[in-house]
């Protein structure tokens, strides 16, 4: 199996990077900030379930044809930029009733969290990349099955960067619930949560490059 030394050098390196602020955790940060900590939980469990897209897919080899495909990647990243100026455009949208506000409003529902966190992470191109990029360095084919050693440390980056994404979601769901306490907040809690999603959208679309 895996060097100890070896493993803990990558626990460090993902530690470092899921803590990186990034589309993930701004959606996550944003969805339990407007409706509170379950929502911004669920929406974690979302991301979670779709990072295992990308694992299995680095395990059967289909992220190296996606970072060799040019034109696979360009699908890829336009259908995720769609996505999310999509979502934010129907958080804009709104009437302001899809937050919960001491029980007085409804809530989006959860499935709809989840689902949205899933495609957000599987659409995802450089979660793709991640794989191919980041970690074979640490990858030791003189210590057993390459695949096994792809699938234990793409999980246990999954594990380790849902574990941080929830804890965002109990930090800014608390946080929202305090503001929520402001009506005038209130109002204007989805409208900012569009505007981020609509935001990261259309980075992706227009200002990242790879």
């Amino acid at each position: 199996m895996i060097d100890f030394n070896n493993f803990l050098l990558f626990a460090f390196a993902s530690l470092m990077l899921n803590i990186a602020p990034g589309p993930d955790m701004l959606y996550v940060a944003s969805r339990s900030a407007g409706q509170g900590v379950k929502a911004g939980i669920v929406s974690s469990l979302g991301i979670f379930v779709g990072c295992f897209v990308h694992i299995l897919a680095a395990v059967f080899g289909i992220s190296a044809l996606l970072a060799q495909s040019a034109i696979a990647f360009e699908v890829v990243k336009w259908a995720r930029a769609f996505y999310l100026i999509y979502i934010g455009i129907q958080s804009l949208r709104s009437k302001g009733g899809q937050f919960l506000v001491k029980g007085e409003t409804s809530e989006i529902p959860l499935w709809t969290l989840f689902r949205q966190g899933f495609v957000t992470n599987v659409l995802n191109p450089k979660v793709a990349i991640f794989f191919l990029a980041f970690l074979p360095q640490f990858i030791q084919p003189e210590h057993g099955s390459v695949s096994l050693q792809i699938l234990f440390l793409g999980l246990w980056f999954d594990f380790s960067g849902t574990a941080t994404l929830i804890l965002v979601a109990l930090m800014f769901g608390r946080l929202g619930d305090w503001l929520s306490r402001y009506p005038g907040f209130v109002r204007w809690q989805e409208k900012v949560m569009g505007s981020v999603l609509l935001y990261l959208g259309l980075r992706l679309a227009f200002l990242e490059k790879k």
